[in-house]
């Protein structure tokens, strides 16, 4: 037997039945749909209909708030920024902006509003960081290495669509 010769066994797939073609079919005018009303068009979807009792989606209590003015921020550690600087991706002497995050690869920014520094980790060497957005405990971390942060202004730029 090859491949090519394979089949089903005779009646394992039952031929499908053809529908409204006449009274003589078994499944003629109405083509077993019953008889009229809004099930028997087509196109109809009754989903989350209970027969007249009050829907599931509507007894549960609504819940949350969706902010459409939120920003969200790429996250960086201190953790991360110290190996980079240890390796040699990022240069220590150089200002450490979102631009050259990116480029070595510390940070995503599709669509962010920027990069947010955050004190997981620890940091050792002295270094110049411009970012979109900073802990405090993050900003003294960098400080007490010899370092600075700089945080640019969020409240002038606009905020992005939603």
């Amino acid at each position: 037997m090859k491949l090519n010769e394979l089949r089903d066994n005779e009646g394992a797939r039952p031929k499908f039945k053809r529908i409204g073609r006449g009274i003589g079919s078994g499944k003629g005018k109405t083509g077993g749909r019953g008889v009229k009303g809004q099930k028997a068009r087509t196109g109809v979807s009754l989903n989350g209909f209970e027969g007249g009792q009050l829907p599931l989606y509507r007894r549960l209590p609504k819940r949350g708030f969706k902010n459409p003015f939120r920003r969200e921020y790429a996250v960086l550690n201190l953790g991360a920024l110290d190996k980079a600087l240890e390796a040699g991706v990022l240069q220590a002497g150089e200002t450490v902006d979102e631009a050259a995050l990116s480029k070595a690869g510390l940070v995503r920014l599709n669509g962010k509003a920027g990069v947010r520094l955050l004190a997981k980790g620890e940091i050792k060497r002295a270094v110049t960081v411009s970012v979109a957005g900073a802990s405090a405990a993050a900003i003294a971390a960098v400080q007490a290495a010899g370092g600075s942060v700089t945080v640019r202004d969020a409240a002038t730029e606009e905020a992005p669509a939603a």
